[in-house]
């Protein structure tokens, strides 16, 4: 029995024995005791003092001498106030290690294919530019939340949503159109969502210009920005798309086609993937039959000039457009169908979007309209809000052209990584390939690493120097923790048998690793709960801190005494084994050798 559920368990008899106090096992907390104190475990007993009517130090002392007389498993405890500190025995430690050095999926729960699923949904690009920093960590967290939920259990299917039609991929087409000269990818040699984004910059370079000739000649800005001749065919060329169009929609599937293929490149790089693409393009048809649902049921309502509307005021917020004055629709629009879409697709036990933090009152909004509309399911959706990257020198702007692009990014960070490795000597024994394939997944593990490691509530200052370093708490100084244990255990594989460890006397450090390691499962199962794979990013490097200071400070090869140099492989290989299935977690792979 896992010695959390044997303390608890003896606490609650010990305070229905001693008190008379009636205290269900899993209602007793127990924290890590501090480091400035002996002991492994700790109970508070503040709690307890009323209806034990003893001093604080009395409870725990009697606590105490109960559980150490009644649980083999804890060889001893101290009292410092109000607080008890049970030690465990290193027979439990010694038996935990013994029997999960050998296990790969220590820590991961098995999944029911037949569950209901989590429905993940991340990504949802726009097809009017390519993937940039802001894109990354929206990927990079919709990722690892699925291997994080499909970690504890869940069953999870992962979903993107292209937002392939609207406004915006209108004002690519007709700057295409316009400046373009019949341009495409093959004939530049440019990547076709870069291609792409270069017209939806141009866009904006020339209806800005538009609407400044406007304001000069009288017109106020307001209304400049809506006559600029662009815009106004840009809203056209929206409602020719609508209306079916054939050329419109041709020119369409070409840049959508050009776009996608980019996509799909930086996925590869990325390494995400989906289980189910949905395109707005198909799903915001079933958002206009909910509205004209909603219309019937009097949950919405038609304005003068034809726009639907639903009034939320009663519900604390304000009235929420839903078609355009045209017909055509919004945002909202394809966000009802496609969540009725999903909801029908895999019956979903819950609905998560991660989406920016920009966002909130959007899924606000989503819920309260799905509610009105008859869904009981309408709580299932959960809006995974995360914060904003931001640059040394401030905010992105894509139609300005002054965001970082995630190829670009990649690239960037694979030269550094090359450069950190060659300096550092990690790759003088590999071949060409290898050592080109090291540098990949050093730079994706940098990357990666320094994102998910912060809270994803937070928003985040992302600086790739301070990514890839060999110290310090990062993604490499994790993945070369990892090679130097497997080059440990490659070592020692030879003349290795089972041996008896029941004799060992663990030092500090050793028992400060096993400790980390036994927590493993109870990290996973928290940070699945907090939709953060941050608590398992830090779980890892502590590992890995505690680790290298065990590796520095104990012989594990040069170990004279038999026993205690299979224990310290084994536990080694325990390390490796937690390190991979919490890297892998985060989307990254760690290397057997550098």
């Amino acid at each position: 029995m896992n010695i959390i559920n044997s303390l608890t368990q003896s606490i609650s008899r010990a305070l229905k024995e001693l008190y008379a106090i009636e205290q269900a096992p899993d209602g007793i907390v127990l924290q890590d005791t501090r480091r400035e104190f002996s002991g492994d475990y700790t109970l508070v007993v503040f709690p307890y003092v009323k209806q034990a009517r003893k001093s604080p130090e009395a409870v725990a002392a009697e606590i105490g001498a109960y559980v150490q007389s009644n649980l083999d498993l804890v060889s001893g405890y101290n009292v410092i106030k109000g607080f008890l500190n049970f030690e465990v025995a290193d027979s439990y430690w010694l038996q935990f290690v013994a029997g999960g050095a050998a296990d790969t999926s220590f820590g991961l729960k098995s999944t029911d294919p037949e569950a209901a699923p989590v429905v993940v949904e991340y990504s949802s690009p726009n097809t009017n530019k390519p993937l940039h920093l802001g894109h990354i960590r929206n990927n990079l967290l919709g990722w690892s939340v699925s291997q994080l939920l499909a970690a504890a259990g869940a069953n999870v299917k992962k979903v993107n949503l292209v937002n392939d039609r609207g406004i915006h991929i209108c004002k690519s087409m007709l700057a295409w159109l316009r400046y373009g000269n019949g341009e495409t990818p093959e004939s530049t040699g440019i990547k076709g969502d870069h291609l792409v984004g270069k017209y939806y910059v141009e866009f904006d370079k020339h209806y800005k210009a538009e609407v400044k000739q406007l304001m000069e000649s009288g017109v106020e800005e307001e209304q400049a920005k809506k006559d600029a001749p662009l815009m106004v065919e840009a809203q056209q060329m929206l409602k020719h798309w609508e209306d079916g169009d054939p050329e419109v929609r041709a020119l369409w599937e070409r840049m959508n086609g050009w776009v996608y293929a980019g996509f799909d490149e930086t996925y590869r790089r990325l390494g995400v993937g989906f289980d189910k693409v949905y395109y707005e393009s198909n799903t915001y048809l079933l958002g206009k039959e909910l509205v004209q649902k909603g219309l019937d049921m009097g949950v919405l309502f038609r304005k003068d000039d034809g726009s639907v509307w639903c009034d939320l005021t009663a519900d604390g917020l304000d009235q929420k457009l839903l078609l355009r004055r045209d017909g055509t629709s919004v945002y909202m629009t394809q966000d009802l169908g496609t969540a009725l879409l999903r909801h029908n697709d895999f019956g979903a036990e819950r609905l998560i979007y991660v989406v920016g933090n920009e966002q909130d009152y959007h899924f606000k909004v989503l819920k309260l309209i799905l509610g009105k509309l008859g869904f009981s399911w309408a709580d299932k959706v959960y809006h995974l809000s995360y914060g904003m990257v931001e640059l040394p020198n401030g905010k992105m702007k894509s139609r300005e052209g002054t965001v970082v692009d995630a190829d670009d990014l990649i690239d960037e960070m694979e030269q550094t990584a090359a450069e950190m490795s060659r300096e550092h000597g990690k790759n003088d024994e590999l071949s060409a390939d290898e050592q080109q394939h090291l540098y990949h997944i050093l730079a994706l593990g940098a990357l990666k690493y320094f994102i998910l490691k912060v809270d994803p509530t937070k928003n985040m200052l992302f600086n790739p120097a301070e990514s890839i370093d060999f110290n310090g708490n990062t993604g490499p100084f994790i993945q070369y923790t990892h090679a130097r244990i497997r080059s440990i255990v490659r070592k020692a594989e030879e003349g290795r048998a089972t041996l008896d460890f029941s004799k060992i006397s663990l030092n500090d450090k050793e028992r400060a690793v096993v400790k980390i390691l036994h927590a493993l499962p109870a990290t996973i199962q928290a940070a699945a709960e907090a939709y953060s794979p941050a608590m398992v990013a830090n779980y890892a490097y502590d590992l890995a801190k505690a680790y290298n200071s065990f590796y520095q400070d104990t012989p594990i090869l040069r170990e004279e005494d038999a026993v205690t140099k299979e224990f310290r492989v084994a536990l080694c290989q325990f390390v490796a084994n937690a390190l991979k299935n919490t890297m892998n977690i985060l989307g990254i792979e760690v290397p057997e050798r550098m």
